[in-house]
């Protein structure tokens, strides 16, 4: 994908992110604030913090995060409940384990379930922990993802200790979805070269917390 793009182009794919588990709803407010001087894309919260003016920013909420070990009825009463206070996308945690079972059929299973209850024009992400999967398995959670209905997949929650977004699995998530789904590139992205590299590689979202910095140095 090319790089040619401006910084308000680059704004355009950012979710500006805040899920520290200390944020306050003072810090909430001060994203959001961010998020319009900047021309981001989406602010991406914890659900506790809704419902939440965005000022005309898009609202995405997390869902199952960070771990994904819930239930799949709890993700999705708590997807529903998102919808109903107000977001426009929902970022879902699948349960890793699951996909390093390979038990495909369990994830999209669990896919579908917060499709059900976020169905369109909500916006459905996937995240998928890549860095804490084979390329085998990450195949399988984008085949899944996709078979559920899913809008995007997503690298990561940038909680995990095995890592952020990477170039390869980006681009292995970009060559599987292929142009039909995007591509959301999160964890661990603080530069503008690192957010470059994503693009370049596929990724046609970013969740960033480091936006105004990677923004300043755009060029």
């Amino acid at each position: 994908m090319s790089t040619s793009l401006t910084r308000a182009e680059l704004a355009r794919m950012i979710d500006h992110t805040l899920l520290k588990p200390e944020a306050t709803r003072a810090d909430v407010a001060a994203l959001v604030e961010e998020a319009v001087s900047l021309g981001t894309y989406a602010v991406c919260v914890s659900p506790v913090m809704l419902p939440l003016d965005t000022r005309g920013v898009r609202l995405a909420v997390v869902c199952g995060f960070p771990s994904g070990k819930h239930a799949s009825a709890v993700k999705a009463a708590e997807a529903a409940l998102a919808v109903e206070q107000g977001c426009d996308e929902v970022d879902m945690v699948i349960d890793i384990g699951r996909a390093v079972e390979a038990d495909f059929a369990a994830v999209r299973g669990d896919i579908a379930a917060v499709r059900a209850a976020a169905p369109a024009p909500t916006v459905l992400k996937v995240i998928i922990e890549s860095a804490a999967l084979t390329d085998e398995q990450v195949v399988g959670c984008c085949r899944a993802a996709q078979s559920a209905g899913a809008d995007f997949v997503k690298t990561s929650t940038g909680f995990h200790p095995a890592g952020g977004a990477t170039e390869h699995a980006v681009a292995l998530m970009r060559a599987t979805v292929g142009p039909d789904l995007g591509v959301k590139a999160s964890g661990g992205i603080r530069t503008a070269d690192q957010a470059r590299a994503m693009v370049e590689a596929g990724a046609s979202r970013l969740g960033l917390s480091s936006s105004r910095a990677i923004l300043e140095a755009w060029a």
